[in-house]
């Protein structure tokens, strides 16, 4: 077939492995030798992938210590299975740390880079968003265009 890209079974395989979750694997996905630093990166960005397990890690980042599950549904406005779905992804990529007290569940961020790279984070989008408006006002003074047809039209009704 033309134009189908066609893997091979290693190829297959080894995708396959890496796409299974931490839990599920033989390796840890993240001390794997293995595998090329920016894989292991790149993992690590897949529990980030979503706005929702970013807010919950922001929560936590500004929690003055460990909060429950009730604390972040109240925090996140979610639904209990939302937010577990989110949780589980959150601890298979090693960013929470669960603990059981009683009948509840205390969640913390498991390391404090992971406030720092959000607060990074942030950090660049205000940049980034800074330059989109420095270049947004640098056009302002720019004369303006008449689309090529729009001059030829103008000619003929003269």
């Amino acid at each position: 077939m033309l134009g189908t890209k066609v893997r091979s079974a290693h190829t297959d395989a080894r995708y396959d492995e890496f796409m299974e979750p931490l839990s599920q694997t033989t390796n840890d996905t993240f001390t794997d030798a293995n595998r090329p630093l920016y894989e292991v990166k790149a993992n690590l960005f897949k529990g980030l992938a979503h706005p929702v397990r970013v807010r919950v890690l922001e929560v936590l980042a500004n929690a003055t210590g460990d909060l429950s599950v009730t604390d972040l549904l109240t925090d996140t406005g979610l639904e209990a299975s939302h937010l577990s779905q989110h949780l589980s992804v959150l601890r298979r990529h090693n960013l929470v740390l669960a603990e059981r007290r009683g009948s509840l569940v205390f969640y913390r961020l498991a390391y404090p880079q992971v406030a720092d790279l959000l607060a990074v984070a942030r950090q660049l989008l205000v940049e980034i968003l800074e330059t989109t408006q420095q270049n947004l006002a640098n056009t302002v003074g720019l004369p303006t265009l008449v689309p090529a047809g729009a001059a030829s039209s103008d000619a003929v009704t003269r």
